[in-house]
């Protein structure tokens, strides 16, 4: 038995890797002419665009994996069941329990490496990606808001016109407020660097002290000014919550919590970043019914574009549970999880009524 699973799990991976492959030059040569667009303006050449795409890749894989192992499993079951080894393994005594254990060891080492990758791998290429696109353009994040970034940082408020790819901050105002939320001060600066681990220096600062009915006002070439605030909490300007690591999402909804802000959108993320790789499991389930199916009844290119359109649903689906969870306060384990076990329970069906053909 240990020659036929050898040869499965090596069957279903070279598939899984080629369908992989297949979607990332796809997605590639899409996103290259989404940038070609771009090419020209303010020093953005096409090199800067290709390394863009370059370092947005591991984003794609993290993205695509289950939809290539759903159908990287089912080409692979499909090829096997037209050449009828599955018929002889089944013959030979191999029960479907024992074949579906075979392909979820392949679905569990793609799962490990697809939570490696979205922990490890595609949080900084996305930074790195978007902070090289924004130096080409010569751009700063949050400039299309007409009032800045605002950030609350437990009695301050805290509003930044531009920040910079290397998260150095223009155009600051502080607005800080005592127990009672009577405004206190307000300061103004042209720029701050970031000094770990919890300050700023804040340079060509204007600060306004509020006494009373009378005011004061102080001018400083630069003052250090401690805050929460720092530049992996900025980042989440520069990186989408499913793209963030769960250290950041965790960091960043703590900050919001203590704040006293809605943190639905980023508990989400934290239960996608654990789930999301899991969908590997469910998908190799989901093959298997396929792969009993001969070719008499149903050809391999049909079993193709029914797994491009599953894996489709399945992507949509994830979205849609997300979004609407955000916006209706739904339990963040349930929006994460409810995907994956929709899926999960058709897979087990599906087995069910195959069996039971």
């Amino acid at each position: 038995m240990k020659i036929y699973r050898r040869y499965l799990l090596r069957e279903v991976s070279a598939a899984i890797l080629l369908v992989l492959a297949g979607f990332l030059t796809l997605f590639g040569f899409f996103d290259m002419i989404a940038e070609v667009k771009s090419v020209g303006e303010t020093g953005y050449q096409l090199h800067h665009a290709v390394a863009y795409v370059a370092l947005r890749m591991p984003g794609r894989i993290y993205e695509l994996m289950p939809i290539a192992v759903l159908i990287g499993t089912l080409y692979a079951l499909s090829t096997l069941a037209r050449h009828s080894e599955i018929t002889v393994l089944r013959a030979s005594g191999m029960s479907t329990s024992r074949l579906l254990s075979s392909l979820f060891q392949v679905a569990a080492i793609i799962a490990l490496l697809t939570f490696l990758t979205g922990e490890l791998i595609v949080p900084p290429s996305e930074r790195a990606a978007q902070q090289l696109r924004l130096k080409a353009q010569g751009k700063t994040v949050g400039q299309d808001l007409r009032s800045g970034i605002w950030v609350k940082d437990e009695r301050s408020f805290i509003n930044v016109q531009t920040v910079l790819p290397d998260t150095r901050l223009k155009g600051i105002r502080i607005y800080d407020f005592d127990n009672d939320a009577k405004l206190r001060s307000v300061t103004e600066a042209a720029e701050g660097v970031y000094l770990p681990p919890d300050k700023w220096r804040l340079s060509g600062v204007l600060q306004t002290v509020l006494h009373g009915e009378r005011s004061e006002i102080v001018k400083m070439p630069d003052m250090e000014w401690r805050s929460a605030l720092n530049p992996d909490i900025l980042a989440v300007l520069m990186v989408s919550p499913e793209r963030m690591s769960m250290l950041h999402l965790t960091a960043y909804t703590r900050h919001l919590s203590e704040n006293s802000q809605k943190t639905q959108r980023y508990d989400i993320a934290i239960w996608k970043k654990i789930i999301y790789p899991l969908a590997a499991l469910v998908m190799v389930a989901l093959a298997l019914p396929f792969g009993y199916t001969h070719n008499r009844v149903s050809g391999v290119s049909l079993k193709i574009f029914s797994g491009v359109m599953i894996g489709v649903f399945f992507h949509m689906l994830n979205g849609l549970f997300s979004n609407l969870g955000a916006i209706n306060s739904w339990s963040p384990v349930l929006s994460a999880i409810a995907p994956s076990a929709l899926f999960m329970l058709a897979a087990t069906a599906m087995i069910w009524w195959v069996e039971r053909r």
